[in-house]
């Protein structure tokens, strides 16, 4: 056991969860998870009296609740300075924090037409308005980054900005939205890191299978949404 619980959603469909779980494990943080199962079927109004918002992922560190995926990094973050989840250097540092907002709050045609789903086959869908403009921002993002760092993340070693992309990486396979050489580059590079085999193995064991004609139009705002417990 360790003094900090990190509750998530389903590995499969939750980019909400991915985010704050492998900036923790790239960074070597010690952590116990516990998983609250996605489930359209049924409510479960007990979630309250684990997330304050309703939603995940929450971050428990003994009477201290943190949620939403930033807030929970920065928090982390102040308990372990020495783990690298921010660049040491505050220019990189104000970047880093400055994608990564951007990414919590931005891209909402990408994440409503592709939503994460790390078991889905690769292929490409017809994309409504808004989603190339998306991809191409991100592009642009990680290819500023790489060229100011060097690589191979975004701001050389792993951190937290690098963690809050993950999900893209996810997004950008399975519906084929880029060819761009560098960002190719760079989701292989997402793709090899410790942190991200575990969770997609994690994933793609897991029992739990939703029907994409059964997801609500917000997708990506649904899956923070929380139903039965799944003790674990």
């Amino acid at each position: 056991m360790t003094d900090l619980t990190l509750f998530i959603a389903n590995k499969n469909y939750s980019s909400w969860s991915l985010r704050p779980w492998m900036a923790l494990t790239g960074c070597g943080i010690p952590f116990d998870e516990k998983l609250v199962r996605f489930d359209f079927s049924a409510g479960n109004p007990a979630i309250k009296a684990i997330s304050p918002s309703g939603q995940v992922p929450v971050l428990q560190h003994g009477a201290v609740k943190v949620w939403e995926s930033v807030a929970i990094i920065e928090y982390v973050a102040e308990l372990f300075p020495e783990a690298g989840l921010w660049p040491t250097d505050s220019r990189d540092r104000a970047l880093a924090r400055s994608i990564s907002l951007e990414m919590a709050c931005g891209f909402r045609a990408l994440r409503n037409a592709c939503p994460m789903n790390m078991r889905r086959p690769v292929k490409a869908i017809a994309l409504p308005d808004g989603v190339m403009d998306n991809v191409r921002r991100i592009e642009t993002i990680w290819k500023e980054c790489l060229d100011r760092s060097g690589g191979p993340f975004l701001f050389k070693s792993f951190s937290a900005a690098d963690a809050m992309f993950a999900p893209v990486v996810n997004r950008f396979t399975t519906f084929n939205l880029t060819q761009d050489r560098t960002a190719l580059a760079y989701m292989e590079t997402i793709r090899r890191h410790p942190a991200w085999i575990a969770w997609v193995n994690a994933a793609l064991a897991e029992p739990w299978v939703i029907p994409e004609d059964e997801l609500p139009e917000e997708v990506e705002d649904a899956y923070r949404q929380v139903a039965s417990i799944a003790g674990n």
